[in-house]
């Protein structure tokens, strides 16, 4: 390895897209655990306060089509920094919410959208930075959302525990701004054509084309209306709403067993940790073994672990599942920019990779609330975690149909 290599900047841009992720996912996947005290205070049913949750879920998503476009256009450096601070402004306007729309709107759409940018980039820059060990960097970097889940579930725990849920807010959205200071400071959008490691890019390395908005749109369009998009969008919404129902209900399911919500709070730091080891193993293994293969493979084990949650009763069970599934939802998310780029090339990957976001945008704000509904008239989570788990099978089904109608497409040009 010479010196050029070793020094490469990629890394950097890498360290800080897991800041990013980090931050998003940390705070996001923690709802479950500020669920209990939230239903308390407003006293809501659990399938209404779940709206707030899916509402964030879809704007982190859904908000990632028009911030993809704009990431393309202004830069990252610039775009993370908004982002940062709209997530700020988020945090401390829910920690002062008085009704479950003010929560809604502050904690589900600002919130939301802060999230979204840091998301995008987070996930979507790292493609331009590296090619044949696109999976390795894509799970360091997305190895930030099981470390965000490690950390941020239990440290919200403990503060709810002393602090109660609102200043809890207040600390968090204190230590984002710290971590957001670094990742800007670090983040570029892409290297220069003399500063790449030789044999990173198989095909050499081609700088971003500079197109006008309009012709950005054009081509993603174009994607967007190809089979392959459209089987790969379907894919992630059915895989993704085994992940949304897991983490909004996991803990309320674990206290509704007679087993303390530590428990529950454990397992999902346990899913976030194992994600961690996946995503750096899995990413890395993928390069060699073929990412769209690893990606349902990993998919079709979060199905099946979901549909064996309804069997668990007692804590050892629920702390099995938790390692099975974080392992293989690691592994999974560390390929969702890689496959992206690999179906679709990195011309507009801000925006191709928002765009089928969308889906996951989607599974995020009906399976919680499906779950919930479910709960409140059946009394019970086992339908849910059934039809969960059974439509993430079917989800890795469409990935694999997806792989196989690119290259078709690649085949036939």
């Amino acid at each position: 390895m010479g010196y050029e290599e070793r020094i490469y900047y990629g890394w950097v841009v890498v360290g800080a897209c897991f800041l990013g992720s980090f931050v998003v996912f940390g705070l996001s996947y923690s709802f479950g655990v500020f669920f209990e005290a939230i239903l308390t205070e407003f006293g809501h049913p659990r399938g209404v306060t779940s709206v707030a949750f899916g509402v964030q879920s879809l704007m982190l998503y859904l908000g990632a089509v028009g911030i993809g476009v704009l990431v393309d256009r202004y830069g990252t450096r610039r775009m993370l920094a908004l982002g940062g601070i709209v997530l700020g402004l988020g945090l401390v306007w829910t920690s002062r919410a008085e009704s479950l729309l003010a929560l809604v709107l502050a904690y589900g759409v600002v919130t939301g959208l802060g999230m979204s940018v840091l998301f995008v980039v987070s996930y979507a820059t790292v493609p331009r930075w590296f090619d044949r060990r696109q999976g390795l960097a894509g799970g360091l970097a997305s190895a930030g959302l099981g470390a965000g889940m490690l950390v941020v579930a239990p440290a919200a725990d403990a503060l709810i525990e002393r602090v109660g849920w609102r200043s809890a807010l207040l600390v968090l959205a204190a230590g984002v701004a710290v971590v957001m200071l670094v990742a800007v400071a670090a983040i570029r959008d892409e290297p220069e054509p003399e500063e790449v490691p030789e044999r990173e890019f198989v095909e050499g390395f081609r700088p971003s084309e500079r197109t006008t908005l309009d012709e950005r749109l054009t081509d993603v369009v174009a994607i967007a209306r190809s089979p392959a998009f459209l089987a790969l969008f379907c894919g992630w919404l059915l895989i993704y709403t085994t992940l949304y129902v897991v983490l909004a209900h996991l803990v309320v399911h674990v206290v509704d067993l007679g087993i303390s919500r530590t428990v529950g709070a454990t397992a999902i730091a346990l899913v976030g940790a194992t994600s961690v080891v996946a995503r750096v193993t899995v990413g890395h293994a993928a390069d060699r073994l073929g990412r769209v293969r690893t990606f349902a493979t990993c998919s079709a084990v979060m199905g099946a672990a979901t549909l064996a949650l309804p069997l668990l009763d007692a804590a050892i069970g629920l702390l099995a599942f938790a390692l099975v599934y974080g392992f293989a939802y690691g592994g999974n998310g560390a390929l969702l920019a890689p496959l992206t780029a690999d179906l679709f090339g990195r011309s507009n990957i801000n925006a191709v990779f928002g765009l089928l976001s969308t889906s996951l945008g989607t599974a995020g704000l009906v399976s919680p609330y499906a779950a919930g509904v479910g709960y409140e008239t059946l009394g019970t989570y086992t339908p849910a975690f059934v039809v969960s788990g059974l439509a993430a099978l079917v989800g890795a089904g469409a990935v694999v149909v997806a792989g196989r109608r690119r290259e078709r497409v690649r085949g036939s040009a």
